[in-house]
């Protein structure tokens, strides 16, 4: 089928949402669909499987969106509009990414010709509020649930859903769609070397890295993510003197992590790898901590235990990421730091244990895989298309 997906913005390798429509766009095409991507693109390059608007930079607040690569799409206008008619004629069924102006506009064209059309909750009001200071506010975050239910999430049949967490969080919002838990999926690579990393051996270690304890964290460095937090658990931790902390990502907070990693012992690494990379450090790792208050699923963090390590999860109520603790030995108090420390000697001082325990953490990601998910989400397309065209018959 011609699948259309819609998202402001496409082509970053630090933003989740981008990275789960490129995955899937591949894992698509390798299925035998045609997808293209409707998305902001001001390169000039003719790229056959885009329909690319402008983007739309937001005044004052356009440094900040940049920090987080990600920028609107011009949404308006009559060669935006041009764009958007022909990217939704061409589809079979058009699938919607963010709840935001080039969302809500795709859907009502959709709407207008009659084309199938589903949408994803990828956005979590509260990574919003998070970063422009204001998560504490209540009233806030439950105005943008009810906003974008009200801008597009009320005009579709069918949502995906990257977690149950999520799914659960919007029903109680009052959503009314039917809503598919469907994980983004991890690339098989983070598997199988997994089950080699378990049943034969792990990559040696890096000169740099011998008789250190290395703990990991993957994501981008914000506030929400709550890297600062690690760094703080390690006084606290009686192995202090030989964690060597690395966080792979990238984001507004990098200066500001670094000083504070200055007063550690071993001063952090900040890096940003590709694919391989990242699965040979995870490999080389001791533990993994995924420390953010707030997930919609968090990818790295299955990933992350894919490759076979024991992962240290926040307890956070506005975290899916809570999921994949197999047993509350992997759990700590959100925004704890001694209580994180705690979690992190426990694996440490039990060896053993973490080794049994890195067998059944890898073979539960097995479920997460890429394959699975775009089964499912395959599934939900089609539920839509004969909805579609009942609907039509009435």
């Amino acid at each position: 089928m011609k699948i259309l997906f819609v998202i402001d913005t496409y082509y970053t390798n630090n933003n989740g949402t981008s990275i789960s429509a490129q995955r899937y766009a591949k894992e698509l095409r390798k299925r035998g669909h045609d997808v293209r991507v409707l998305t902001a693109n001001d390169s000039g390059e003719n790229d056959l499987n885009l329909f690319s608007v402008r983007y739309f930079h937001v005044p004052i607040f356009q440094p900040l969106m940049n920090k987080h690569n990600f920028s609107f799409a011009k949404a308006w206008g009559k060669e935006s509009e041009r764009v958007i008619h022909k990217a939704i004629e061409w589809a079979d069924i058009v699938h919607c990414f963010l709840p935001f102006r080039l969302e809500i506009v795709a859907q009502r064209y959709a709407k207008k010709l009659g084309k199938p059309c589903t949408g994803a909750y990828h956005m979590q009001p509260e990574s919003i509020t998070a970063n422009i200071g204001l998560h504490k506010i209540t009233c806030i975050t439950n105005f943008l649930y009810q906003r974008f239910r009200k801008w597009m999430y009320d005009d579709f049949r069918h949502v995906h859903c990257p977690s149950q967490f999520m799914a659960d969080t919007i029903k109680e919002q009052g959503y009314k769609a039917k809503l598919h838990v469907i994980s983004n999926g991890i690339q098989s690579e983070f598997i199988e070397a997994g089950k080699r990393n378990i049943q034969e051996y792990r990559p040696e270690t890096y000169d740099k890295y011998k008789g250190k304890i290395l703990i990991m964290m993957v994501g981008r460095l914000t506030r929400e993510k709550q890297q600062a937090l690690i760094m703080k658990a390690v006084p606290y931790s009686k192995y202090a003197d030989r964690i060597q902390l690395i966080f792979a990502g990238r984001g507004p907070m990098l200066e500001k992590y670094e000083r504070l990693g200055k007063n550690l012992p071993l001063e952090p690494q900040f890096v940003y790898v590709k694919r391989d990379e990242l699965i040979s450090l995870l490999s080389q790792a001791d533990l993994y901590v995924h420390a953010a208050d707030m997930e919609s699923e968090a990818i790295s963090c299955i990933e992350a235990f894919a490759t076979g390590l024991v992962p240290v999860i926040a307890n956070s109520k506005l975290s899916a990421t809570t999921q994949f603790a197999l047993d509350e030995r992997s759990l700590f108090k959100a925004g704890d730091a001694k209580d994180l420390a705690r979690a992190i000697d426990y694996w440490l001082d039990n060896a053993d244990e973490r080794l049994r325990m890195e067998k059944e953490y890898s073979k539960s990601a097995e479920k997460y895989s890429i394959d699975n998910s775009i089964t499912k989400f395959e599934e939900m397309l089609n539920e839509e298309l004969a909805d579609n065209e009942k609907e039509k018959l009435v």
